[in-house]
């Protein structure tokens, strides 16, 4: 739900390690400041304001209590939603108060078991609103709660009869302001502009600490990255170190084996067993040693996924081109490290083999 080329404005300074400080006495952006924002700048793709609060939603005998969302109509593309059936706002709607709302699927699911919401009337904090659209399936965020758990609003009907967050003073507050940037503009640019532009707009004195901050959702994206690679490495690492020790495990028992059936070894060779098919009996040996390795912690992976679903409800994903992986892995360890005693057992001298004690 976040696009590399999408900026998020909100009142109060983002201090360190990305708390906001004063978002309650800074002053609120308005709906002035968004057309302020599309007129001044060509290269915004995409401009809305958002308002939450949770609310009690009836329908019919069934209720539920959800994130209501009060947005502009660009805010279905900025957030990258897709309108699964109906429509998206229009801009009377949004200018006017329209009592109507646009469903997440989980809100279909409690209300209407699945079934078809449009045209229906619902009741949200007792205002009765239409349904004119379904959004498209998202599951649950990378913070586990789900993002299907919401309703759409108009952000003046949000503001006049649902939120209660209009006042006299600020009658046309919009709250957090998000913004999408066309692809061929240089982000770090747009931010700076923007960030000059703004501080115009609040006439923040030269020098003077900004009472708004502006996230650069493409840096927290490669920041995203950087972690995931830097842990993929980590676990990389972490498994090749594992797989070696493994490995040495697993030649060292094959050593201890060959060493113990040397009069076997050599019983076989003196009545006509070639050196090739004792180098292919211990490596498969070796080869199932492992894979049985495997299939064991493939087996405690599964269930210990399944274990931390139950337990925190963290969604977990097989993956089952990883686990042929892990598998082949495996097979190759055998191969690789059960070569050497393999080798050895093959070319043993079957009389000094008989003769070992």
């Amino acid at each position: 739900s976040l696009g590399s080329n999408m900026l998020s404005i909100r009142p109060g300074a983002r201090m360190r390690g990305g708390r906001h400080s004063g978002s309650d006495t800074a002053a609120p952006f308005t709906e002035k400041d968004i057309r302020r924002l599309k007129d001044k700048f060509a290269f915004l793709e995409g401009v809305s304001g958002r308002i939450n609060t949770t609310a009690p939603v009836v329908f019919g005998n069934s209720n539920w209590t959800t994130r209501v969302t009060g947005i502009h109509a660009d805010y279905i593309q900025v957030r990258q939603w897709v309108i699964e059936e109906g429509r998206n706002f229009t801009d009377r709607e949004i200018r006017s108060g329209g009592k109507v709302a646009i469903l997440g699927q989980d809100i279909i699911e409690q209300l209407f078991d699945g079934g078809s919401p449009l045209g229906a009337r619902i009741r949200i904090k007792n205002v009765p609103f239409t349904v004119i659209g379904t959004l498209q399936e998202k599951g649950e965020s990378s913070w586990g709660s789900s993002q299907d758990d919401v309703i759409f609003i108009p952000i003046s009907t949000a503001r006049m009869r649902v939120s209660g967050r209009s006042d006299r003073s600020v009658p046309d507050l919009v709250g957090n302001i998000y913004l999408t940037v066309n692809l061929d503009r240089d982000m770090q640019i747009a931010e700076e502009e923007l960030n000059e532009f703004i501080r115009e707009l609040r006439k923040i004195a030269p020098g003077a600490q900004d009472d708004f901050s502006v996230r650069n959702f493409s840096e927290f994206i490669r920041a995203r990255n950087e972690t995931s690679s830097t842990l993929g490495l980590l676990l990389a690492a972490t498994a090749a170190i594992s797989l070696l020790v493994g490995g040495i495990g697993i030649m060292n028992i094959m050593l201890v084996s060959v060493t113990e059936r040397t009069r076997e070894i050599g019983l076989r060779l003196a009545i006509g067993a070639r050196r090739n098919d004792i180098l292919m009996q211990f490596l498969v040996e070796a080869v199932t040693l492992c894979l049985i390795g495997s299939f064991f912690g493939v087996a405690i992976g599964i269930g210990a996924g399944e274990l931390i679903r139950r337990l925190i409800e963290v969604p977990v994903l097989l993956n089952i081109p990883i686990i042929f992986i892990a598998i082949s892995s495996a097979t190759l360890v055998g191969i690789f490290f059960g070569f050497y005693p393999a080798k050895k057992a093959s070319q043993m001298n079957p009389i000094d083999a008989l003769r070992y004690e």
